[in-house]
């Protein structure tokens, strides 16, 4: 029954995507005697979390010390812009805490189940590890591998192209494919661009399709030749511009010097700045540089139907499928290092 329930935790979870980082996304469930008396999911970052709604749901107050609680991370154990879970499940005097994954950040780091231990309370870790990793891959990287989570995403045709034989931008995705990268932008950090997409297509690279936030808007553009007209630098959400000659700064906008052009330098400095995924979409050289450097956690590739004959073709790359799906005339693949 514990994967049973532990599922349902990690459903609740996911309700979170999009509104909780750069925390991350947790579910929790309690139970008595196999009936789910409460649940709840950390909802908005800066508010509660998932075990503190879940308490709060429960309405049979008198079963909480022979109940378990599966949560679908480490209860916090530090006070940040909420008290520590741990405290309050301990306060409640709850039997037995199942736990889908152990907490990386050093502020939690094994104290959260430490203090239930030590508290009486009897905890399992490790139920449905892989299913919870999957959906906090974002923070897990931040925290395990010290950078942002990396995804690369193209639209290519069914002959493999991106683009025109001169780089001519193409409508190649349907408009249910468009909707669905507007999502995507309000679930991720950030999206990052080099200059010559940023010339060619003149994106605002915001999430006008889907309601959320818009995300950090990153663009590579070394001699600082984007004019100011492009909606790139409208100023109307967060945007680094990257560039070898100035640094200065509006209200959203950031000019950043770099003397570096080192992609893992660059990645190290978006660590910095507390982003913990990143979507790469630039032209076929960027994403190609890091393919070739492996500094990709996820490639996303929308395929039309529509055929070019030439062009600037998609990138090369090695990896295993993790998803496939059709969306009206387009197919979109999801793939994962070997």
């Amino acid at each position: 029954m514990d994967e049973l329930f532990m599922q349902r935790a990690l459903e609740l979870a996911q309700l979170g995507q999009g509104t909780v980082a750069p925390n991350p996304m947790v579910g929790c469930v309690i139970v008595h005697e196999n009936r789910i008396i409460g649940e709840g999911w950390h909802r908005q970052y800066g508010q509660a979390h998932a075990e503190v709604n879940a308490l709060n749901d429960v309405t049979e107050r008198d079963l909480l010390p022979q109940a378990t609680v599966y949560v679908t991370l480490e209860p916090c154990s530090h006070y940040g812009k909420t008290p520590p879970c741990a405290d309050r499940l301990v306060s409640e005097g709850v039997r037995r805490v199942v736990i889908c994954n152990d907490d990386p950040n050093p502020l939690v780091a094994g104290r959260g189940i430490r203090k239930l231990r030590e508290a009486g309370i009897e905890v399992e870790t490790g139920v449905l590890a892989a299913e919870g990793r999957r959906i906090n891959r974002r923070f897990l990287t931040y925290f395990e591998e010290n950078r942002p989570f990396l995804i690369l995403k193209w639209a290519e045709t069914a002959d493999g192209y991106l683009a025109g034989r001169e780089g001519q931008p193409l409508q190649i995705s349907n408009a249910v494919s468009r909707r669905l990268l507007h999502k995507w932008r309000t679930e991720e950090d950030a999206f990052l661009v080099g200059t010559r997409t940023l010339q060619a297509d003149n994106p605002q690279l915001n999430a006008r399709l889907w309601p959320g936030r818009n995300p950090v808007r990153i663009g590579l553009d070394r001699a600082l030749n984007l004019p100011d007209t492009f909606h790139f630098l409208d100023d109307s959400q967060v945007t680094l511009v990257y560039n070898q000659s100035e640094t200065r700064q509006t209200e959203r906008t950031q000019w950043v010097v770099t003397d570096s052009w080192d992609l893992p330098t660059l990645i190290q400095d978006l660590r910095q700045r507390s982003i913990q995924s990143v979507v790469i979409e630039g032209g076929p050289t960027l994403l190609q540089s890091f393919i070739e450097q492996n500094l990709w956690d996820e490639i996303r590739i929308f395929r039309s139907s529509v055929r070019l004959g030439s062009g600037l073709a998609a990138p090369d790359f090695c990896g295993t499928l993790l998803q496939k799906d059709r969306l009206l005339t387009d197919e979109l693949s999801i793939w994962a290092p070997l």
